[in-house]
């Protein structure tokens, strides 16, 4: 059971962590701004299902094998970091697309909560993080570590969705005017093309 003295401090440190520039709130800001409140909240929710896998892996110890297998790291980092290059291209199709062409809902809610998942599953830094960052707040005496970690997991989880979909609202809100303008679809194409492609840059040069 989680000791109640940790619980504050946790979720404070959490929540710095989560509201700190990355690529996850990025994501969320991107989708916000491009196809409406909703989407970001989708995405938002993607993202903090995909953190399921990364607690359920530091607590089983999974995050452990990918940590010590440098095969194992280098093949799930370059997976994802070809998923956010595949983004990449996707939203610079979108850029080219004519201004009148983009100005109608672009795309599912469903297809972007998957694309949540599947970029935060993909990304080995956030399961080396948890690793790192639950047991600090866990205590062997205070019951099973398992049960403590995957607890501390669903409290990072539940402020993460909720920091998102604050993320989610006022970007969606701030996009939601700008739509107006003629150019700004374009913009906005071009702008996920970079972030996503910086992302996956990023994660391809990242290290364990």
């Amino acid at each position: 059971m989680i000791e109640w003295t940790v619980i504050w401090p946790f979720l404070g440190v959490s929540m710095l962590l989560t509201i700190a520039p990355g690529p996850d709130n990025l994501f969320v800001a991107a989708q916000s701004i491009a196809n409406g409140r909703k989407a970001g909240i989708a995405t938002a929710l993607g993202l903090c299902t995909g953190l399921i896998a990364h607690t359920s892996a530091a607590a089983l110890g999974v995050s452990a094998v990918l940590y010590g297998s440098s095969l194992a790291f280098q093949a799930v980092k370059y997976a994802g970091a070809a998923y956010l290059l595949y983004m990449a291209w996707q939203a610079f199709r979108e850029g080219r697309e004519p201004t009148g062409a983009l100005a109608v809902p672009r795309q599912k809610l469903s297809s972007l909560y998957v694309k949540g998942i599947v970029m935060n599953v993909l990304n080995p830094k956030v399961s080396l993080f948890f690793i790192a960052f639950l047991p600090q707040f866990a205590n062997p005496e205070a019951g099973s570590m398992i049960a403590q970690m995957i607890g501390l997991g669903l409290l990072f989880m539940a402020q993460a969705l909720v920091l998102f979909g604050l993320i989610a609202l006022f970007a969606g809100t701030v996009g939601h005017r700008l739509w107006s303008r003629p150019s700004f679809a374009r913009v906005v194409g071009y702008a996920k093309s970079v972030l996503f492609a910086a992302i996956g840059v990023r994660l391809v040069f990242a290290e364990r």
